[in-house]
């Protein structure tokens, strides 16, 4: 065998190097910013979930009003009717946000499913807040519905219904974070879909029964829950004279921790896709 060395030959290496250097280079595309990927990735998703729009609607709207007409013979003062209306109200975003999109994630990330996006030219950050977008907008139906029947049948005035237009994103941007990250961090599905229905449960229980009745433990544990800011921001409008400061304060405080929450919630999602 004869060595032929490289330099003689047209095609190595230092043809290669010499050539290399005038070759024009390929030009990558621009990255895909913020905003268009999330209003794609939420009508995808809003799309796909179209089906099921009926049921979830019926069932998240109908287990609130359920609690409403087993709450009329319990209540006895119009604060404790304001609770109630409030917390049913924000129980159906809690349903949604919460319990069915940690659910949603776990079962993503246990089939698979966040490679499909992690394909994707889209931000991290997008996917979060166009699920999350998504699953909260079923919930303004159901909402409004809660709302509008508790008022009737506890004689409360439907002036200040107005405020959910602020309540209904802010409570679900906090709840959807904490339920996004419930079900990427979860092992497992089935703790995703456990970790989801006792969220749900505490928003249920906390937020419903009227906070006199608690005990002192129950109500710090109460205090730690975002959306309680959000029952407490839609009570208060119920009254005569609403203190429209302490109201923009709780919907301040859900929004603080609608961005703290979608932001673990973003950090669990990279942590997720690269696995």
């Amino acid at each position: 065998m004869s060595v032929v060395p490289a330099e003689v030959l047209p095609g190595g290496a230092l043809a290669v190097e010499e050539t290399a250097p005038d070759a024009p280079v390929a030009e990558l595309g621009p990255r895909a910013r913020l905003w268009p990927s999330l209003a794609a990735v939420y009508r995808a998703q809003l799309s796909r979930a179209r089906v099921a729009r009926i049921p979830l609607l019926f069932v998240a709207t109908f287990q609130s009003v359920g609690i409403m007409i087993m709450m009329r013979g319990v209540v006895d003062s119009r604060g404790e009717a304001q609770s109630v209306v409030a917390g049913s109200a924000v129980v159906v975003v809690a349903y949604v946000a919460l319990n069915l999109l940690a659910q949603y994630f776990g079962q993503l990330r246990a089939s698979g499913g966040l490679d499909h996006y992690a394909t994707l030219p889209v931000p991290p950050a997008s996917v979060v807040l166009g699920a999350a977008a998504a699953y909260a907008s079923f919930t303004v139906p159901g909402t409004l519905v809660t709302a509008v029947f508790g008022c009737v049948l506890f004689g409360l005035p439907l002036a200040n219904l107005w405020i959910l237009v602020a309540v209904i994103p802010l409570a679900g941007a906090a709840l959807a974070g904490l339920g996004a990250a419930c079900g990427l961090l979860a092992p497992r599905p089935e703790i995703a879909t456990l970790l989801g229905q006792l969220g749900m449960s505490a928003a249920l229980l906390l937020g419903v029964l009227p906070p006199d009745r608690m005990p002192g433990i129950i109500q710090f544990a109460r205090d730690l829950l975002p959306s309680t800011y959000g029952v407490e921001a839609f009570a208060r409008t119920f009254g005569a004279q609403p203190d429209w400061a302490v109201v923009l304060a709780d919907l301040g405080v859900c929004a603080g921790v609608g961005v703290v929450s979608l932001a673990v919630a973003t950090w669990a999602y990279r942590r997720a896709a690269v696995r």
